[in-house]
């Protein structure tokens, strides 16, 4: 069971470790592990405290994963390697979209990171564009993303 509960300063050293780990997986199946960069060299420019943060916390007291929004974009979400497919992505996304008020919330996810799109498009968002340009946070690189676009269902 996961906790899902807003970003602490003591969350730090966790969510650096899980995002450096995370991030390597993300790249290796798309733009490639040499642009690969620290959370603490890319949180600042990439805006990661802009909106919430949440962590995800396993009942042993372990954060084992971390999603933030800003502006109605889904920004970061990042789940530590040993708990991938164990449900916290998915319970840190719908903790997102529940917290947000926007009636549409969009992401994007890189080209290659199958797992990823799969859990979004599972969740309702659909593809709005594919776009190419640079990397966010290592710019000398080239990227493919998809930019996904959730709208909260019309209340009857």
């Amino acid at each position: 069971m996961v906790t899902i509960r807003p970003y602490e300063d003591r969350d730090w050293a966790a969510i650096a470790r899980i995002h450096d780990a995370a991030r390597l997986d993300e790249l290796r199946e798309s733009v490639g592990v040499e642009a690969f960069r620290t959370l603490d060299d890319t949180y600042e420019g990439e805006g990661l405290f802009d909106g919430a943060v949440w962590v995800g916390e396993s009942d042993t007291g372990d954060v084992v994963g971390f999603a933030a929004l800003a502006e109605a974009e889904l920004t970061w979400l990042y789940v530590d390697p040993g708990w991938y497919r164990r449900g916290v992505g998915r319970q840190l996304l719908r903790h997102a979209l529940a917290a947000d008020v926007s009636p549409c919330v969009e992401c994007t996810v890189l080209e290659g990171n199958a797992g990823a799109l799969a859990l979004y498009v599972d969740e309702g968002f659909v593809l709005r564009e594919t776009k190419s340009g640079r990397l966010a946070g290592s710019e000398e690189f080239a990227a493919t993303g998809h930019v996904l676009e959730w709208r909260r269902p019309a209340v009857a």
